[in-house]
Order: C-alpha cells, then structure tokens, then sequence
C-alpha cells in the first residue's frame, strides 16, 4: 500500500512547506497554508529502461496555419487571433459580476446554431439557472449541450466519446480531481484539473475554454504554472458603474498579445462595439480646458481616448495626486520633467488625472496628451480643437518617437481630427508624402507645448 504525505502548500502563491505556518515563507501572505495529503510514489530508476528516441525536424519545413473556428462574435474573433484553435485552451478571468459567463454562453451558443457541437459545464449554476440566464439573452432555441458538474473524471467521460468542437468549463475553481485529497479551489486542485482539461484538448482536438476567479489583486486566482499551461489568457476588465467590458488578451501562442474587443454591456447581454473610439471621446458643444485626445494603440488596435486633467491650488503642505486609468508613478515623473526641463511648477497644486471611459492605458506614449491636459488644466485654457497628441516624455524633456505612427494618424482623419502633435523625428512624414489630410505639428521638447494652451 502506498503510503501518504502530508504536506503544507500556500493558496497564494502555490510554494509547499513541510510544517504549518502563520506565514508563507516564499510570498509573504498570512494564514494562506493548508494541508494537502498525497500518495507517495514509490521511486523509479531510470536506468533500467531506455526512452523512446525522439525525431527532430528541420526548422524549414513548411505547414498550413491551423485552422481556425470563428465564434460568431467579431471582438471575441479578434482577441483571440481570428478564432479558436482545434486543441488548444482559453483561460478567461475577470472579476465577479464582470459578464465572463454571459459572454461566453453566447459564444457557445453561436458555435452550436452554426452546426458545430458545443458543450457548457458549470460548476456554479444549476442547469435551470444556464436556461434562465440563455431565455433572458435570447438563446434558447440554441442546440448547446448544457450540464451542471463539478467533478473532472465524470467530465472527461461524458465528452470522451463525443469529444464537440468546443467545450466551456466555468469555472475551474470549482472543478476537483478526485485522486487528490482536498478541498475544490486548493492550488493542487486547480492545477490537476487544468492538467487533464487541457490534455484532454490536446488529445481529442477540442477548444477548450476555461473560466478563472481572480483575486483581490486582481490575479487569476490559483497557481500561476495554469496560466503557463494554456495557450492563451484573457483578462475582462470594466467597471460594473460602466456599460462597457474590455476584454484584452494578455497571453497568446495563436495571435498577438495586448489585442483587445470592446463590448457594451445591454439588458439582452454582451453587444459587441465596432468602433471603440467613439465610445472614449466626449460628445461636447464647446471645449473645455484639461482634457487632451490620445490617439493609442491597444495590440494592433488604434483607440482614441481622452485624457482628463484637473488642477487645483492645495491647502495642505502635502498636494493629492490621485489616476484613475494610468500609472501614477508615470505622473509623478513627468510633474518633475515639467517642473525640472520646462520651468513650469505644480508642486503646490492638487492633481487628478482620468482616463475617460474606464479604459486603462499602459503606453508611454500617452505622455504627451497627459501632459497637455496638465498645461491646459493649470492655465484654464481649452487645447485647439480637433487635436490629437501621442508621443513618449524623456527624463530630459524630449519626446521621442512611437510606434505604429501612421495607424494613430489615420484612425484620428477618420473620425474628424485635424491636427496630430507628435514626436519630432516624424517630421519627415508630412501629409503631402502620404495619403493623410491632417496637419502635423512635430514636438521636439516639452517645453514646447507651454505655448498651446494660452
């Protein structure tokens, strides 16, 4: 008979200890061991039989791309890389109420009305609450294979036979291996049946989509090899104060990373939004001093977005910095770039800084708009209409090139921008070299831009 091991693994960050502890030595979290208890494997020597001799073949060779299953729904499409890929596995995470489960009911819905055979398991809802769910969005008449199941032996072999081209789990959380001797969620839990969800897929060819808890950090809750382990991850972002979802892939052996879909939260479910930069600008009679337009990039995605900036005289010794949608660490720096290299002082002064939308930006060539919202907020003064700024702020002062120039220039034309403030080194690239209609004003140095708002 085997015998058993018993040991400690923190439920934060999946490090093992051999005694319990108040603290775990490896993340430093508080009251995150439990017990585990596994069977102990007698020990093998490897000497005794030889491996199976490899074939390895020439990186030249040539192969079709796979191929690819096209959701039905357009911004799901996109994030992933043009669909879902036979065998592989989605990991989607987000936070509770974010619309995971919805969006993903529709995708399974509109793979099966297209023929293909599709399959939803829930370890959260009972099957009336998927059907009552599907009747609120309009899917019911969808010919989806619907079950409630938490255990992944009777998973597996309820698809085995009948593997379908797409298989939903939600959420893997709640899913257990029955070898293992603990609680459903542990960090052994989770990764033993991710380990046989995703050899499954690989397996018998089938999509699969894993759904993911987060935590109070936002994170995939779980050990972080899952995220190792698919193929690709998808994060869920939005505010539930906000109707709009921004689903954005953060993972991707299939497409690019940072791409992004955009949907609007409705009463009949997720609506898929064409055109996202039109949900980020503001619907104005007249300017109005402290917001800049941002012409960025999101994956392959050109996005404009406004930048808010208020700017207000403090009555403590120590000013308020608050961002919402952007680093403050960033703001920090470029408020010493414009005190240090422009002369222009706003250390005695509140700041508040907003990405309008709920969208969050992680481009260091927001610096340029942010810091025009700052100037326009600080003089009171609107900026000039119809303008579009991009471009990365030195510690020097300078401003230095983006990528993906030409994207930004015409995503700002198509939507009736005329004039684009960027980094100087594109001054070679004038309208009248391209097909571009609007005007280019190069910006060398911040200081440059204490003129514009006057």
């Amino acid at each position: 008979m085997a015998k058993t091991r018993s040991h400690y693994v923190c439920q934060s960050c999946g490090a093992s200890h051999l005694k319990w502890g108040g603290k775990c030595d490896a993340c430093g979290e508080w009251n995150s061991l439990a017990e585990e208890i596994t069977e102990a494997a007698p020990p093998k020597s490897m000497g005794g039989k030889k491996g199976r001799v490899l074939a390895f073949e020439p990186l030249s060779v040539e192969h079709a791309p796979p191929a690819r299953m096209a959701t039905g729904i357009g911004e799901l499409d996109r994030v992933l890389g043009g669909g879902l890929v036979g065998g592989s596995s989605v990991l989607v995470g987000g936070d509770p109420g974010i619309g995971k489960s919805t969006l993903l009911l529709q995708a399974a819905a509109k793979v099966a009305a297209s023929g293909l055979p599709a399959a939803y398991i829930s370890g959260e809802e009972s099957a009336d609450q998927i059907r009552l769910r599907a009747s609120r969005l309009g899917l019911s008449q969808a010919p989806l294979g619907i079950a409630a199941a938490a255990s992944v032996r009777d998973i597996l072999a309820s698809l085995e036979d009948s593997p379908p081209a797409l298989v939903i789990v939600d959420s893997v959380q709640t899913m257990y291996v029955d070898a293992l001797d603990s609680a459903p969620g542990t960090v052994a839990q989770v990764r033993a049946a991710s380990h046989e969800l995703i050899r499954f897929a690989k397996k018998r060819g089938s999509a699969v989509i894993l759904v993911g808890h987060v935590t109070k950090d936002g994170q995939i809750a779980g050990p972080r090899v899952m995220e190792h382990m698919v193929d690709c991850v998808l994060y869920f972002e939005g505010e539930r104060s906000q109707m709009f979802r921004i689903l954005r892939a953060v993972k991707n052996r299939y497409g690019a990373t940072d791409e992004i879909g955009v949907f609007e939260m409705t009463g009949s479910g997720l609506a898929e939004v064409a055109n996202p930069s039109s949900l980020f600008l503001p619907e104005r009679d007249r300017p109005v001093s402290g917001s800049a337009i941002f012409a960025g990039l999101e994956g392959t995605r050109p996005v404009l977005v406004e930048i808010q900036a208020l700017v207000t005289p403090s009555p403590m010794a120590t000013p308020r910095r608050a961002v919402i949608g952007w680093d403050a660490g960033r703001l920090a720096m470029l408020l010493a770039v414009l005190e240090a290299r422009a002369g222009f002082r706003l250390s005695d002064q509140e700041i508040y800084v907003n990405v309008a939308g709920g969208l969050r930006l992680s481009e260091p060539a927001a610096d340029l708009a942010v810091i025009a919202a700052l100037l326009s907020a600080a003089k009171d003064c609107p900026l000039p209409a119809g303008a579009v700024f991009f471009g990365e702020v030195s510690l020097s002062g300078e401003v230095r090139p983006t990528g993906s120039h030409d994207a930004r220039l015409r995503e700002a034309e198509k939507l009736g921008f005329t004039r684009a403030y960027t980094p100087t080194r594109h001054k070679a690239r004038q309208p009248e070299k391209t097909d571009l209609s609007l005007g280019i004003t190069p910006v060398a140095h911040v200081e440059e831009m204490l003129t514009l708002a006057v």
